[in-house]
């Protein structure tokens, strides 16, 4: 039987699919790995851990295929859907990381936001959003580079000796499992370059004015193509001599994998994050309420491109996550919805889970979570409760 992979590499874990040709899941294997937090507001991953969490998953699945007298040589072709905006930046010669993976929803970047919106013409973080889609906020990729080039020598050095590399974790993921320093394919899709702020909504190729604008260069940018061709074979192993055949940002993926094809087709999704896509066509379309303008899917190289309307709210899941982290309310966060549904209300407590900041429609890089309305009333169940409200009420503002 002939088999599909399926790399989903997302902010709090990692997972290996395999998929039959009618869709079926014949073996998964998921880890979750290290959240690094530095400072307030801060979030980083290990670049070289995701790659081994990537490399751990499809172990996994190879011994769950042979228990099934199966095996990974059936996979005729993987795919891969990634964390969007979480920057990677690297050494050209040595293939090492130069700094840790800056993650979408961290915020320490909000100066240099503020910054690269003084430098624009009008001073307004709308200036680049007819072309790129985009305001100029922390959330986006481009931003995250430029405080790497402020803030972290060896990457500003990187750049001016011509080896710094830099790419989403789709590029990361792509060039180890290629070959990395030796001869590893440095690439984006479409959909993971229009999160960077330096991508042409138009052309669908690095924007010259834009790339200047951030003080980077071209040479350090991984080439764009579709979201569905070969970039490349693997050349480590289990998948030795398999292709690589797609690549989607993970919300554009979960977009095709409800089969929101046609404008006017929307989903709304829930991990780490919330995102609300709406396909607006093969044209794109500039929002007058602070959504992003982004490219949804380009399935081929000659196949048009879909865009979409996204609402991005930031944290959803990972609420769920620090109840359980940080002030231990719950064991497992499947537990949440029994422990909420023991109150009939959430007693007047409201918590705004802005950790990192508001996105979507407010993009207040400057905002801090906060928990109001408790009293001597208030229980766990309460706090349990206003949780999954949260959530509810973010989805309804966009």
């Amino acid at each position: 039987m002939k088999l599909l992979g399926a790399i989903d590499q997302g902010t709090s874990s990692t997972r290996f699919i395999v998929f039959s040709p009618g869709g079926d899941i014949i073996s998964s294997y998921q880890t979750e790995f290290p959240q690094i937090h530095q400072h307030p507001g801060w979030t980083e991953h290990d670049p070289k851990i995701l790659v081994e969490t990537v490399r751990r998953c499809i172990e996994m699945v190879e011994e769950d295929l042979l228990s099934k007298d199966l095996t990974v040589k059936d996979i005729i072709a993987v795919g891969i859907t990634n964390q969007r905006e979480t920057t990677v930046v690297w050494d050209r010669v040595t293939g090492e990381p130069l700094y840790n993976a800056i993650v979408w929803l961290d915020g320490r970047t909000h100066s240099t936001a503020e910054m690269l919106t003084e430098k624009t013409p009008t001073k307004s973080r709308d200036y680049w959003v007819p072309r790129a889609g985009t305001q100029l906020t922390t959330y986006f990729s481009g931003v995250k580079l430029r405080w790497m080039l402020d803030n972290v020598d060896a990457v500003k050095k990187a750049q001016e000796e011509d080896r710094l590399m830099f790419g989403t974790v789709d590029s990361w993921l792509i060039y180890n499992l290629t070959g990395g320093r030796k001869g590893g394919v440095h690439v984006t899709d479409v959909s993971n370059a229009s999160r960077t702020l330096l991508m042409n909504l138009e052309t669908l190729q690095w924007d010259d004015e834009l790339v200047e604008f951030f003080g980077t260069k071209k040479s350090v940018l991984p080439e764009i193509r579709s979201s569905a061709e070969i970039y490349g074979t693997i050349t480590e192993g289990p998948l030795f001599g398999i292709p690589i055949s797609g690549c989607l940002g993970d919300q554009q993926a979960a977009l095709v994998g409800h089969t929101c094809f046609n404008a006017g087709d929307i989903k709304n999704t829930y991990g780490t994050g919330c995102f609300m896509l709406f396909n607006t066509g093969t044209k794109p379309v500039i929002s007058k309420h602070s959504l992003i303008t982004t490219v949804g899917y380009k399935l081929g190289k000659d196949a048009p491109a879909y865009y979409a309307l996204e609402g991005s709210i930031a944290i959803a899941g990972a609420a769920v996550k620090w109840l359980r982290d940080n002030l231990g309310i719950i064991q497992d966060s499947s537990e949440i919805s029994e422990l909420a549904s023991k109150v009939k209300d959430s007693g007047g407590v409201h918590f705004v889970p802005a950790f990192n900041g508001l996105f979507a429609p407010y993009w207040r890089g400057d905002a801090r979570g906060c928990i109001v309305g408790i009293s001597q009333y208030t229980r766990k169940e309460h706090l349990a409760r206003a949780t999954l409200e949260a959530i509810c009420f973010q989805s309804y503002e966009v």
